[in-house]
């Protein structure tokens, strides 16, 4: 049965069963959160268990032969660096550790290039008349209220199953020299859970630019989040590429273990050049004496090595992957059949983007609302909030328990057709 296809009097009847099921939903008073792609306590549990009992007190010094618990070091300690080292491919004098975010350095990297502009700058950002950003689309909204917060011009770029549309941000960046960077989550993106192809990944680093000191952010959030085994997506590494087509600093790498260890207790790096890093230390020696160097040791000794790391998260995939195998198979039971909406099935990061017909997304999370099920809000994976199609749908799975997050996709769906059948209805 397709939607719309009904005639008049068949859908006001399926509106009316539905809105005896919503009804019903109502008398329940649910309270279900999936809003945030944040951990359950089962994969804390898990983080949880292999940092028991760790002393990193008693014996501070290490490779740096300095006592960790102290003053100094302040780009992190060499054990931290040879860590991220392994697991992104990166040489260590290219890579800062920094403290529990990356969305922290990611605002401090933005304010910093504001306040001073970077080495290939001729004035700070601030001092221009105009700055603009590219902006995947859909995206994460943290990032778009980075850009919101400071001023910065937002251009939407549209995003598929290969990455943003190079053509057009090609034809953008060449001519105008206000496109100060684009953002780009290169790995299981959020929300789609799109990763680049390798050609995507190499005209960003080759692209020419009008701008002299353009840079990528680029946010790589899941670089080990894999979700299902022998099917992990992989990347070029992009400063490699850089510095291959003589753009060397052009791009800010991010990546954190926040999903990895404990979220808001986890270490995060920046890596980049070695220019650009120089360029970050000048500045944090202002601001800084050193970071939390006692948890990268704590991470260290938890996780060992990128084979430590690996292992621990096909753990944390052994959970993670039936919560997505709960929303995809309740979507493909109770949607599909209906020719009302579309969504992707990744195979990594956190999150389920779904379209539903056009005008209906703000409805759909309104509906939920009122039963129960705390959604991200419509529109938020777009700049300044404005989903143009008012479609998309950002689906967290991982936070409720199985039982909580079936219950909860059996709303969803109801919502999904209760609002579908109203807007065919023309109400």
């Amino acid at each position: 049965m397709q939607y719309k296809e009904l005639s008049k009097d068949k859908l006001l009847h399926e509106k009316e069963l539905l809105q005896s099921k919503f009804d019903e939903l109502l008398l329940k008073k649910l309270s279900l959160d999936m809003s945030r792609g944040k951990p359950n306590s089962e994969q804390l549990d898990i983080s949880a268990a292999i940092f028991a009992n760790i002393d990193c007190y008693t014996k501070r010094v290490y490779k740096d032969n300095f006592d960790l618990g102290n003053y100094g070091l302040f780009s992190g300690t060499t054990e931290a660096k040879e860590l991220f080292s392994e697991l992104l491919d990166i040489e260590i004098e290219k890579i800062i550790i920094g403290g529990n975010s990356s969305l922290h350095l990611m605002y401090d990297m933005f304010s910093h290039l504001m306040l001073f502009g970077n080495q290939d700058s001729e004035k700070p950002w601030c001092k221009l008349e105009k700055v603009k950003f590219l902006c995947p689309t859909p995206g994460y909204d943290r990032h778009f209220a980075i850009c919101e917060r400071l001023g910065i011009e937002m251009i939407p770029v549209s995003i598929n199953e290969f990455g943003p549309d190079m053509d057009y941000v090609e034809s953008l960046v060449k001519e105008d020299e206000s496109i100060k960077g684009i953002w780009c989550v290169p790995l299981y993106s959020n929300p789609d859970g799109f990763s680049y192809s390798n050609d995507t990944v190499k005209r960003l680093a080759n692209m020419k630019t009008k701008a002299s000191d353009f840079r990528i952010f680029w946010d790589n959030a899941y670089a080990v989040h894999h979700i299902y085994p022998n099917k992990e997506d992989s990347i070029e590494n992009i400063i490699d590429l850089c510095e291959k087509y003589n753009n060397p600093n052009r791009v800010y790498m991010f990546t954190s273990t926040s999903k990895i260890s404990f979220p808001g207790s986890g270490i995060s790096a920046i890596c980049s050049s070695v220019d650009n890093i120089a360029d970050i230390m000048e500045r944090m020696k202002y601001q800084t004496i050193g970071y939390d160097k006692l948890n990268m040791l704590r991470h260290v000794i938890a996780f060992k090595n990128k084979e430590g790391v690996l292992a621990h998260m096909n753990n944390l995939a052994a959970v993670i992957r039936p919560k997505f195998e709960i929303v995809l198979k309740q979507l493909e039971i109770e949607i599909t059949p209906l020719n009302i909406a579309k969504w992707n099935s990744p195979a990594g990061g956190y999150f389920i983007s779904f379209y539903a017909m056009n005008g209906c997304a703000k409805r759909i999370v309104e509906l939920c609302q009122k039963a129960g099920v705390k959604l991200t809000p419509a529109g938020a994976t777009y700049p300044y909030r404005n989903d143009p199609n008012d479609s998309n749908i950002r689906i967290a799975p991982t936070y409720p328990s199985n039982s909580d997050l079936q219950m909860a996709m059996e709303v969803f769906v109801i919502c999904v057709k209760l609002a579908s059948v109203e807007k065919i209805l023309g109400e």
